[in-house]
């Protein structure tokens, strides 16, 4: 028993083998090239014109008398038989079918609920109510 000095040495083979296993354990978890959320970029429509100009469609509700309101569609007034078709054609081409309704404290709310039923069978999604 021959001891050079008082210290005793650690051995460190068995620290470096439990470490060469959590390293390779690590490597084999985590992706080798993560990727990152795709994007869809829009593209330009160079076959059709740009007729949608206006994002937002707003149908104000104009009280005239108990039960009986006229319609604006974004300022321009239409009658209650045309607003189904109007509403159509201006949703049809569009994929965000969301419009708002603009009426104020005088105004009843059976027209208001008469042009949510309208704006719902001619294809908008969305409504918003404002005031």
């Amino acid at each position: 028993m021959a001891f050079s000095s008082g210290e005793a040495e650690m051995n460190v083979t068995p620290l470096i083998d439990v470490l060469l296993v959590l390293i390779i354990i690590f490597l084999i978890i985590v992706p080798v090239a993560p990727t990152g959320e795709e994007a869809q970029i829009p593209q330009e429509n160079k076959g059709q014109a740009q007729t949608e100009t206006i994002r937002t469609i707003v149908i104000q509700v104009v009280p005239n008398g108990p039960g009986d309101a006229t319609l604006k569609i974004n300022g321009d007034s239409i009658t209650w038989d045309d607003l189904r078709p109007r509403l159509f054609d201006i949703f049809k081409q569009r994929a965000e079918k969301v419009a708002f309704i603009k009426a104020d404290s005088e105004t009843e709310f059976e027209p208001v609920a008469r042009v949510i039923d309208i704006a719902h069978a001619a294809g908008v999604v969305n409504i918003g109510l404002m005031k």
